[in-house]
């Protein structure tokens, strides 16, 4: 009973901790589905025993305290940005072009504390994007949420639109986690706390060509990551005529570890190019802390 209105619940959520000491098993309720709503509560419950895996049951709970609204990234999973106390974990953010072939596959995670993202898709949608699809999954306590995004009905392949994607999941990261700007590029401008440890850009980067087939080659690079480093890359590829078929940005707190498909006139690259493109690469993306520092 909600609001005096009866729910059926499709399905929830508990994180469970299990003290060895007290022998006390400890149940938080940290979300719910009700008629097609999604709302993080907590709530006084009863719940029946709560059949786990082949081998554990646990007793009957009780949870308190009535607290519900809509989810978004503010409200996580269990407490919103409450847990200032715990080490602030690592944003990932992956742009994936090659896993679909009809549409393009965004990845998110920060740790525990991200919620459905209602937000995110929101701002996906202001740019004129469809989320088709999205899941969410937990590994090792990293909750990890995938979309599917097209375009016109389309994978989306244009790289300041990819860039913008990006750029858009970051902004909403920093607007509503503020703790994740010491751990990301951009806390340095758009953050309330700029990162303590500053990537040192000519350490961090790296340029690596493979063959990865008889038609294509592996573009690897990693290197501190700006606002704007997909279209500084993207333009150096197409500046020596290198195509490139499909791509895989991955922002890892201050580091970009980007990887591209590419080919010169429907074949691998070359000993010959792949220095070319790899030199124009490294030249170009330690190029920004060299002009700082000549002044």
């Amino acid at each position: 009973m909600l609001d005096g209105v009866s729910r059926v619940i499709l399905s929830a959520n508990f994180h469970i901790k299990h003290d060895p000491v007290s022998d006390i098993v400890n149940y938080q309720l940290i979300g719910y589905t009700y008629s097609a709503v999604n709302v993080i509560c907590s709530v006084p419950l009863s719940c029946p025993p709560l059949f786990l895996s082949a081998n554990f049951w646990f007793p009957c709970c009780h949870l308190y305290r009535i607290c519900c609204q809509p989810i978004n990234s503010a409200n996580v999973s269990g407490a919103s940005s409450t847990a200032s106390d715990d080490a602030v974990p690592q944003p990932v953010v992956l742009i994936d072009q090659d896993s679909d072939h009809d549409a393009t596959i965004v990845q998110l995670s920060f740790g525990d504390r991200l919620g459905a993202l209602l937000d995110t898709m929101k701002a996906l949608k202001d740019l004129g994007l469809d989320v088709t699809k999205g899941s969410v999954a937990t590994h090792s306590a990293v909750i990890e949420t995938k979309f599917h995004i097209m375009r016109l009905g389309r994978k989306v392949e244009d790289p300041d639109m990819i860039e913008k994607i990006r750029l858009t999941i970051i902004n909403n990261l920093l607007q509503y986690h503020p703790e994740s700007s010491e751990k990301l590029a951009m806390g340095e401008v758009f953050g309330i706390k700029p990162p303590e440890e500053k990537v040192d850009v000519d350490v961090a980067t790296h340029v690596i060509v493979q063959d990865d087939g008889p038609e294509r080659s592996m573009l690897d690079i990693e290197t501190a990551d700006r606002p704007g480093l997909l279209l500084e890359i993207t333009k150096i590829i197409a500046d020596v005529n290198i195509n490139v078929g499909s791509a895989e940005i991955d922002t890892e707190g201050l580091v970009a570890k980007d990887k591209f498909h590419v080919s010169y006139r429907g074949a691998k690259l070359d000993s010959t190019l792949s220095q070319v493109l790899v030199n124009c690469l490294r030249y170009y993306l330690r190029r920004p802390e060299t002009d700082e520092d000549s002044y």
